[in-house]
């Protein structure tokens, strides 16, 4: 069955799988239509081939197995095609003069000879040349959504793909749909192969091997931090991915491998006695990394900064002693071009940290002081009083044409004498890569994080290298300060990091532990964070935090989270939500970024009344759904002061947090956090990842679950050993400032 029409509506639209309702107007009758559709505007002629259902809630509906979308050419479909908002620059007023004046030529106008369009009242040259590349962009976007959905390609992927290649879209595909990988957000080489193979590209074909090894480097990466693999451990992975014995074609395996290394994609070498290969850009960034903390290091003069004097004056002025070891990190931090100061909970970092600027700063030296993450660089801020800026927002980050760029690098460094580096330990090589290239020559560096954390989530383990080479100074805090008597969370948390079981004491007023079987966890959970906690603490339940180490299971993160939306903004009529995929996001829902996104708008009320405007929201970010606007899929999330809008295509990068995982928390501070303890594989539930948890919390922590995982994870000494090259190329650098430099 058949059926042409106008679009009359757009009721919905699924981005993530391209699900649409609409409305379509045939025959003097509204038809509702449904299926996987491209982006369509009102207006538009679709012609659609399915079926008629009967559907219990929303009655009889037409379901789409096949469909060609057209141009309008009634009056009433083109001047609402053209004034549907997808048009820039032309509302309902200037969509019916342009039809009143041109008639049934109106889109040969506009795609062919924009200029006449002035003929218009209102539309410019400019105006005009923008009108016809807007209709033509998104007649191209159509054929090239219409072309990928053939291959179950989504449409929010589709249009993902567009946005990179545009008019290229099609031939890209045709020639080398693995170039998707590197250019394209969210596709991994499973989706790339999928399109691959139906397009008929072969399975032992050059770009196909050279795309597994690519990945399995990348992905190592960004799953373990390895920054290089041995390459038989690859070419295993390699293998098991293409489903291919790449042992039984060694010769194709070679030319592959020595073509990525003259390109050069890859950097081949020995290590250990092994070869070993990593991608170049990782590479690169550990050695370029090496080589600039060596000359910072090195090239920063001792300066005369009575850092002694000074210091007797902070003290006097908070009222505090500091022991020989806060002492030597001060001077140390003072005297050096670079130093690392590390430590746990309690050993006074924060402190140290404001002793530093204060010594710093009267000698009237310019401090900067930053952190990986919003969340950490607004601790840093309320902690110390200084003002503090993410990485990214200190080297003026922006995102243009596809690509990041820094107003502050090698050639605009930051006009600083000083820069405080807090939560290292979460800085991956390429951020740190882009900070080192902004400092100048000169600049101390003084790197603050505790060692004893879970490591970055991207590639390398740049604070564990750093201390582990020996090449830079580095002052340990073991003495505990900041504890009251009835306090266990600092006690506690340096029990578990030395393998030692906590004080489990009900009686505390911030640390306790609920046993629970597995299948109770979860109804504990929200028992706590409903109402117990609440009464306890004075806490609201959207600021308590509650974490676990797993995504999946009974008591891991994607059930606690249904289950605490549910019970803290359940549905309501009068609060729009939307779906996108399994997951509903309701107005009022507590959510937070996944991905680094450098070119979301977000706009922000100042002091004196006006209104700023930015772009930027970065991962881990976490604020509240305050509006959804279902018919453009436009939603508006409220992080602390910054209210940002995203598309219905930006919500996958959006996830709730009423639960978190562990590693998403780092960074982080809470009042209160409550943690769901579960069995799993002791490359994840160990020391490590409990430390790293209950570091979190600042008031109070709530363990639940049995104390046969708690001491499995605290008796779990259990650290994945990355794969890095840092420490060895600051070993090397150290040698040859010795060599011939001192």
């Amino acid at each position: 069955m058949k059926l042409k029409g106008n679009v009359h509506d757009v009721i919905f639209n699924n981005p993530d799988s391209g699900y649409t309702v609409l409305s379509l107007e045939t025959n003097g009758q509204l038809v509702t239509v449904v299926g996987v559709l491209p982006i369509l505007s009102k207006g538009e002629v679709l012609v659609v081939e399915g079926h008629v259902t009967s559907h219990a809630k929303y009655g009889e509906q037409f379901v789409v197995v096949d469909f060609i979308v057209e141009k309008p050419n009634s009056k009433e479909g083109v001047i609402k095609y053209l004034a549907s908002g997808l048009i820039r620059g032309i509302g309902k007023k200037t969509a019916e003069k342009i039809y009143d004046e041109f008639q049934e030529r109106t889109f040969d106008v506009i795609e062919n000879s924009p200029l006449i369009l002035t003929k218009v009242r209102g539309i410019s040259a400019v105006k005009a040349i923008a009108i016809s590349r807007s209709v033509n962009e998104l007649k191209k976007m159509q054929q090239a959504i219409m072309f990928l959905q053939k291959y179950s390609v989504t449409a929010n992927t589709a249009v993902k793909i567009y946005n990179v290649y545009k008019e290229d879209t099609i031939s890209v595909i045709e020639t080398n749909p693995y170039k998707l990988i590197d250019n394209v957000d969210g596709i991994g080489f499973i989706s790339a192969d999928r399109i691959a193979v139906a397009t008929g590209h072969e399975k032992d074909g050059e770009f196909r091997i050279r795309a597994a090894i690519v990945y399995c480097l990348q992905e190592s990466a960004e799953k373990t931090g390895h920054t290089y693999l041995v390459r038989e451990e690859l070419l295993d992975q390699a293998s098991k991915l293409l489903d291919l014995d790449l042992s039984e074609m060694p010769q194709k395996v070679f030319d592959v491998l020595t073509k990525m290394v003259l390109e050069p994609i890859i950097k081949q070498f020995d290590k250990n006695g092994k070869t070993c290969i990593s991608l170049l850009r990782h590479y690169n960034a550990e050695k370029f990394i090496a080589s600039k903390l060596t000359r910072i290091n090195k090239d920063c003069k001792a300066k005369s900064l009575s850092s002694l004097t000074l210091l007797g004056e902070f003290e006097k002025q908070h009222g505090i002693t500091f022991d020989e070891g806060q002492k030597n990190a001060v001077v140390t931090a003072t005297c050096h071009g670079v130093s690392v100061i590390t430590g746990g909970p309690g050993t006074g970092k924060t402190t140290i940290i404001k002793c530093i600027a204060h010594v710093f700063k009267q000698n009237k030296l310019r401090v900067g002081f930053c952190a990986p993450t919003g969340r950490a660089a607004k601790r840093m801020e309320q902690s110390t009083g200084f003002e503090a800026k993410t990485i990214h927002r200190l080297l003026g980050a922006e995102f243009s044409t596809g690509k990041m760029r820094f107003l502050y690098n090698a050639q605009n460094p930051l006009p600083l004498d000083v820069l405080i580096v807090d939560e290292t330990s979460m800085v991956d090589i390429f951020v740190f890569s882009a900070l080192l290239s902004a400092i100048d020559s000169g600049c101390h560096l003084i790197l603050v994080g505790d060692k004893d954390q879970l490591p970055s989530v991207g590639a390398g383990n740049v604070l564990a290298d750093v201390i582990a080479s020996k090449s830079i100074e580095v002052c340990n805090l073991n003495t505990i300060y900041r504890q009251s008597q009835d306090s266990l969370i600092v006690s506690n948390a340096h029990l578990i990091n030395s393998g030692k079981m906590p004080q489990i004491n009900n009686q505390s007023k911030d640390f306790f532990f609920i046993a629970n079987d597995t299948d109770q966890i979860a109804k504990t959970v929200v028992s706590l964070v409903q109402s117990r906690l609440p009464n306890f603490t004075h806490v609201s339940p959207m600021a308590i935090q509650t974490m676990s180490a797993l995504k999946s299971g009974q008591a891991g993160v994607e059930v606690l989270n249904q289950l605490l939306q549910d019970t803290l903004n359940p549905f309501n009529p009068s609060k729009k939500q939307i779906a996108l995929g399994k997951t509903v996001f309701r107005e009022g829902d507590k959510v937070m970024q996944t991905v680094n996104n450098y070119s979301t708008v977000w706009t922000r009320t100042l002091a004196d009344g006006s209104e700023e405007e930015g772009q930027g929201v970065f991962n881990g970010d976490i604020g509240e759904i305050v509006d959804i606007d279902k018919f453009s899929g436009v939603v508006h999330v409220r992080f602390d002061d910054r209210l940002c809008t995203y598309n219905s295509f930006d919500l996958v990068e959006l996830a709730l947090a009423y639960a978190i995982t562990v590693h998403k928390s780092q960074g982080s501070e809470f009042d209160v956090a409550v943690i769901s303890l579960v069995s799993g594989p002791p490359t994840i539930i160990n020391r490590n990842l409990l430390y790293t948890a209950i570091t979190r919390a600042k008031k109070t922590v709530v363990l639940v679950g049995s104390k046969k995982v708690l001491a499995l994870m605290v008796h779990n000494g259990y650290i994945v050993r990355r794969q890095t090259l840092l420490k060895d190329f600051l070993e090397k650098e150290k040698t040859i400032y010795e060599t011939y430099f001192s």
